[in-house]
């Protein structure tokens, strides 16, 4: 139950990322604006979260977990609800960098306290739950609030996530356990517990942390210079209705709510870093496809993008476990929290890039996204090439590095 609770917050602020992916279309339409207008809503919302994931870095630690997550939870439901209540672009364009402002950094301390509460040996299992969060909104959250949005407009999905959003508040509240055992105490010395950039100071003195922080990097620009982009890319050169889309979802997180699981145990049994070079290694097929596809008929398409869904986005289950083993116990919150900027700012600035690299042709086709591809594949290479020179705490000193 504690790490459904968890995953169900995960579920949540997810989903409110995820949905402007498929509703760009929509967006693009009804707002009259272009791709890269489009990609600068993408980016608001991860920028704004990496600005405050370093800021958050700076008193995570210092505060205790749970009733630091429900504070964020709820103020990021009120921001997503003003996303569905804004007049126009500009004012969206506000409300997507507010709901960044506290959305991105949940994802950082939910995997704080998997860190805190689960023992290495589970924490890839672990890690596979949250992820399911993930799945779940590909299931059942995206076709949904496309479903809304086709039928009585775009602001109606972030309306549902903040109503949602509510009712996850009020089971974490209830299921959640209080965490104060990272709190100052002896093992932490005076100066750390007085000056509120110590914590952060002593995360960047360890090159292993540094380590850890740049492969989360690569592995969020290798996703996100592709993935803003698939539904725009799809309805304009593969020739799929607007009203397939949430099929496509559908089916992808049907197929990732069993495997992102099963890769969980898969990196518990065989090693963290072998499974993630094995997903990471599939997922460069599924990348070069998705951005050189022709006009294919839908169940082609459906099969492309499942695999997408499976190997892109499930690299991040070993890639976690690895991130949230790297670091020093006592300063896993401050780590994570500059680990979620990280991966925000990588993902705003991948976001970004892809949305300069490609543009829309006189006939309205998208151009220049196989190069976006091209970068993405080059990035994941580097991550599995650089995975290697991450050491993992494994909570006992005498089991050393399990590869």
């Amino acid at each position: 139950m504690l790490l459904l609770t968890l995953a169900g917050i995960q579920f949540a602020h997810i989903l409110d990322f995820m949905i402007m992916m498929p509703l760009g279309p929509i967006l693009m339409r009804e707002l009259g604006v272009g791709t890269h207008e489009f990609g600068l809503l993408v980016s608001a919302y991860t920028f704004s979260a990496a600005f405050t994931g370093v800021l958050a870095a700076v008193f995570v630690d210092r505060f205790e977990r749970k009733r630091m997550l429900l504070t964020m939870f709820a103020l990021f439901a009120v921001a997503t609800l003003a996303c569905g209540l804004a007049p126009g672009y500009w004012t969206l364009l506000a409300a997507r960098g507010t709901a960044g402002a506290f959305g991105g950094v949940l994802g950082s301390m939910v995997q704080t306290m998997v860190g805190d509460l689960i023992p290495f040996e589970r924490r890839g299992r672990a890690s596979g739950t949250i992820m399911s969060a993930f799945s779940l909104s590909t299931v059942a959250g995206v076709p949904l609030s496309l479903y809304l949005a086709n039928h009585f407009g775009w602001r109606f999905p972030f309306i549902f996530i903040a109503v949602l959003a509510c009712g996850f508040l009020l089971l974490g509240w209830k299921m959640l356990p209080a965490l104060r055992g990272h709190l100052p105490g002896a093992t932490v010395s005076d100066t750390e517990r007085a000056h509120p950039l110590a914590a952060m100071a002593a995360v960047l003195r360890d090159t292993n942390h540094l380590r850890a922080l740049l492969f989360m990097a690569l592995i969020m620009f290798s996703g996100f210079s592709v993935i803003p982009y698939i539904t725009i890319y799809v309805t304009a050169n593969v020739g799929i209705r607007q009203e397939d889309i949430p099929l496509i979802y559908l089916v992808g997180g049907c197929a990732t709510f069993f495997t992102s699981r099963l890769v969980g145990r898969l990196a518990d049994a065989h090693g963290k870093i072998r499974v993630y070079r094995l997903m990471a290694l599939c997922s460069m097929l599924p990348l070069f496809v998705q951005t050189h596809l022709m006009p294919v008929p839908l169940w082609v398409m459906i099969f492309w993008s499942t695999l997408f869904f499976i190997f892109v986005p499930g690299r991040m289950v070993p890639a976690m476990a690895i991130v949230t083993s790297a670091v020093q116990p006592r300063l896993r919150g401050t780590f994570l929290s500059m680990n979620g900027a990280v991966q925000q700012l990588a993902s705003g600035a991948a976001s970004y890039l892809g949305g300069a690299m490609i543009a829309a042709d006189a006939a309205g086709h998208i151009v220049g996204y196989n190069r976006v591809g091209y970068l993405a594949i080059a990035a994941t290479l580097a991550a599995m090439a650089f995975v290697g020179r991450i050491d993992l705490h494994t909570g006992n000193p005498a089991a050393g590095r399990k590869p």
